[in-house]
């Protein structure tokens, strides 16, 4: 395909390395890779700043598998809207609005609607790759879905209660959409909102151990009868109340298994979800904010080496967030106050509604400054942090066009104060679709490499099973323990991009152009 060219930069569609570090084989793309980083240490009182360099050996498996997703919540606003989309997609269905004819598109998704740099051209062209030709990756059209929830609506009348997607659009997508219909799922009252009862006319009997093996073979079942190679599961339903931590309870991996043969009711539905996930071998991604990953939850995980995600789908106010928070700090402007207002009126700000469900969102959008104001202690003294106050309103009429409202107030030179307000209007789902394109793709290229350093050996490693590269795409991201937690956006972003580079043998962009600003023209 010739490259297409704009303002100066020039896109490829395929790329191959041309370097002695690069293997390509029909089955796979070997590169011998040194990540270098900088180790601190405090010697007498005095910093030292040491290079570091470690040899890595990256193998990624070309085969694409075909993919099946399990989605629960299939039959709510996300789960709908990301079926229909990538049917839409997939059979290009183009639909009239009152302002023109509308085609499908994947805009929103970083995988397939952003570039990566490679490099310069002789003639200084910056050249660029779409994210998704990094390496081999399932492509939307081709996964399959599937999933649980607990209202038995087919999913065109799914689709049609969402009132996400434009009329002309629903009717078309109606033959498609009609015969799907959402597998019983499990309804513990107790940690959704009560407003919910009226939905849950399909969930299953039993105990929770009877839920998990039928969870289980749920799986095992879809896996057969789609002939898929592989399967990710991923939460999109209701947030939850969190969980507490018990002792005895859900702090390990035996004893959390344990307390589902007892019943024991602390135990949440997604973390029955997630455990039946890990004991099939099956990804598991969370895209609300509670605490599906209880101690036991997570070393069971670990046990099993199977890659877990979370938490909770990075949209709208959030991921502005994390950049304009960065942007400040590392502006040198102490952020002293950050108000977040939001209404929306979709199922998801209903069930929000009730105090426990908002404080588990509460926690999550609260958090997401923090590493930022960790890194800069000329402006922030050990221990303080910025005044942050998050609101969230159920408002019927707005349906799924959420509304976000944002103050932030800096200290800055001399006493003076700066205050930015935002004002963000969103169709929430239309946002959350992308985003779960993206960690469903990820999630199932990263069970496709492997790695093992020259200090270890010839063996092959995963890596590690808390999946901490999908952060850009969560509000709250679990991370390994001790590991360094990035809310900061571009820092996640860069993250994603540097791995898949580092798989086929490039080094990171480190933005210097020193061609550009020495007398060295070539490099």
């Amino acid at each position: 395909m010739e490259p297409t060219t704009a303002n100066n930069t020039r896109l490829h569609h395929s790329f191959k390395v041309n370097s002695p570090d690069v293997t390509y084989t029909e089955d796979t793309i070997t590169s011998n890779y040194q990540y270098r980083t900088t180790k601190t240490k405090l010697v007498n009182g005095e910093l030292n700043v040491e290079p570091v360099c470690t040899n890595y050996t990256f193998k990624t498996e070309r085969k694409v598998p075909k993919l099946g997703v399990m989605i629960v919540g299939l039959g709510g606003n996300n789960g709908t809207t990301v079926v229909a989309g990538t049917i839409a997609n997939r059979e290009g269905i183009s639909w009239r609005t009152k302002t023109g004819v509308q085609h499908p598109n994947y805009y929103g998704s970083m995988l397939m609607s952003s570039t990566v740099k490679l490099g310069q051209n002789e003639r200084g062209e910056e050249t660029y790759v779409p994210f998704n030709s990094m390496l081999p990756m399932v492509h939307p059209n081709d996964m399959v879905f599937g999933g649980w929830d607990i209202s038995g609506l087919d999913m065109a009348a799914a689709m049609e209660r969402a009132q996400v997607l434009e009329y002309d659009l629903q009717r078309q997508l109606q033959p498609y959409m009609k015969s799907m219909k959402p597998l019983p799922s499990i309804y513990y009252p107790d940690f959704i909102a009560a407003n919910q009862k009226d939905r849950a006319d399909n969930v299953l009997p039993g105990s929770k151990q009877e839920h998990l093996d039928r969870i289980r073979q749920d799986i095992r079942d879809f896996k057969k009868a789609n002939n898929v190679d592989k399967v990710i599961v991923l939460w999109s339903a209701n947030t939850e109340r969190f969980s507490n931590i018990v002792p005895g309870l859900n702090d390990t991996a035996d004893n959390i298994l344990a307390g589902i043969k007892k019943g024991e009711s602390e135990i949440s539905p997604s973390s029955v979800f997630a455990i039946a996930s890990i004991l099939e071998g099956t990804p598991y991604i969370n895209g609300s904010p509670q605490n599906t990953f209880v101690p036991g939850v997570i070393e069971l995980a670990l046990r099993h080496n199977v890659y877990i995600g979370g938490d909770d789908f990075k949209t709208g106010q959030t991921k502005i967030k994390s950049v304009l928070a960065d942007f400040l700090i590392s502006a040198g402007l102490k952020i002293a106050s950050i108000v977040s207002y939001n209404h929306l009126g979709n199922n998801d700000g209903k069930n929000l509604s009730a105090p426990q469900q908002f404080r588990s969102k509460e926690i999550t959008k609260t958090n997401v400054v923090d590493d930022m104001v960790a890194s800069n202690p000329i402006l922030y003294k050990d221990g303080e942090h910025p005044d942050h106050c998050i609101v969230i309103k159920y408002v019927p009429y707005v349906g799924d066009s959420k509304r976000a409202m944002d103050e932030y107030t800096s200290e800055i030179f001399m006493g003076g104060h700066n205050t930015i307000a935002i004002h963000n209007t969103c169709e929430d789902s239309l946002l959350a679709t992308p985003i779960i394109l993206d960690l469903v793709m990820l999630t199932e290229l990263m069970c496709r490499v492997s790695y093992h350093t020259q200090a270890e050996g010839d063996q092959f490693n995963t890596f590690h099973p808390i999946l901490s590269v999908l952060s850009y795409l969560l509000k709250a991201p679990l991370v390994p323990e001790n590991a360094t937690l990035v809310n900061a956006l571009f820092r996640q972003r860069s993250c994603i991009e540097n791995i898949l580079k580092a798989c086929v043998g490039l080094p990171p962009d480190n933005h210097m152009l020193l061609e550009q600003k020495t007398f060295v023209k070539s490099l």
